[in-house]
């Protein structure tokens, strides 16, 4: 089945076939009549040493490697997250223009008891799953509707909050018929003007334009292995070398990492996964995302709505500025 779960993570593999026969063998002692004390605590010893060992191999992956975790088919997708975080909500449709995209979902939700308007990148589970939400790439429609969640917000002063997992805008002929750049381009207009508090949360792959047609906030916020970049590793290998295969250099030197992103002032704050990524646990990985979505909220709401703005624009403003020592 070609799903985003076909991506074998081959720097785990070795980690996990011990991993698995370690528990079997822990499992065959507890079924046993008798039990050896000495051979108990060695295979507790080596359950610390796995557990080391993964920590060491998820605080050195590659960027390729993050991005090929972020792909996999059973990471949280932005509905895992919404029915995680928001005490309650309600999935809104249609960009009142005769389509409803359902690449990008939308609606109105409470947060800690506060009412906010939630919209985010929609990919699939599976084959099926995928091919109905265009695999989370998004048609001039989803950014309208998108515009439409965040209008309704500003004018009844509901915060927004985004949640970015895409390669990247659909790019087909049908899709720029229907205006693609300009509807993402009226997005990045529309979302400086605001003055409500915009919080955006990049969960897994952030892609191009795509991602940032629902990328303009007061704070960014990015998951620990999740990837921000212009242009997958991919399609930059093969518009710079014409070959698609030197995607690990590319990956490199696009800095799409989100300690790299830190450093550069792309994105305010790093959001801890559970180890092994936020597959492992969603629950535990929603949890740490909700925390510091109310921490950053409060933070925001202390600020008036026109400082917010001012604040928005230099932020922006100031991406890609640097200072020539030589």
């Amino acid at each position: 089945m070609a799903s985003r779960k076909s991506l074998s993570l081959n720097f785990l593999k070795p980690v996990l076939e011990f991993e698995s026969q370690l528990k079997q063998l822990d499992k065959m002692f507890l079924s046993a009549d008798y039990s050896s004390y000495v051979l108990h605590e060695e295979i507790e010893q080596l359950k610390l040493y796995i557990l080391q060992l993964k920590k060491d191999i998820f605080r050195s992956l590659t960027p390729l490697q993050r991005l090929n975790l972020v792909r996999q088919a059973d990471r949280p997708t932005t509905l895992d997250y919404i029915s995680y975080i928001m005490d309650d909500w309600l999935e809104l449709h249609g960009d009142r223009g005769g389509t409803d995209d359902p690449a990008i979902i939308g609606g109105i939700g409470k947060l800690n008891h506060k009412t906010v308007v939630f919209i985010g990148h929609q990919r699939g589970k599976d084959t099926k799953d995928n091919v109905l939400r265009n695999f989370g790439m998004a048609s001039p429609g989803g950014y309208r509707k998108a515009l439409r969640l965040m209008k309704h917000a500003n004018r009844f002063n509901f915060p927004i909050f985004t949640f970015i997992d895409t390669p990247g805008a659909w790019a087909g002929i049908e899709a720029e018929k229907l205006g693609q750049g300009e509807a993402i381009a009226v997005n990045l207009k529309e979302m400086f003007s605001f003055e409500v508090p915009i919080i955006c949360t990049i969960i897994g792959e952030g892609g191009s334009g795509g991602a940032l047609g629902i990328g303009v906030g007061d704070k960014i916020l990015m998951l620990e292995h999740a990837v921000y970049t212009v242009a997958t590793p991919e399609a930059c290998a093969a518009i710079l070398w014409k070959d698609s295969t030197k995607s690990l250099i590319a990956a490199e030197s696009l800095r799409i990492t989100s300690s790299d992103l830190k450093v550069l002032g792309i994105i305010d704050y790093i959001v801890q996964e559970p180890l092994g990524g936020s597959q492992e646990d969603p629950c535990k990985a929603a949890y740490i995302l909700k925390e510091q979505l109310i921490s950053n909220l409060h933070d925001l709401l202390e600020i008036p709505g026109c400082d917010r703005k001012e604040l928005r624009y230099n932020k922006f403003r100031k991406i890609g500025k640097f200072y020539d020592l030589s």
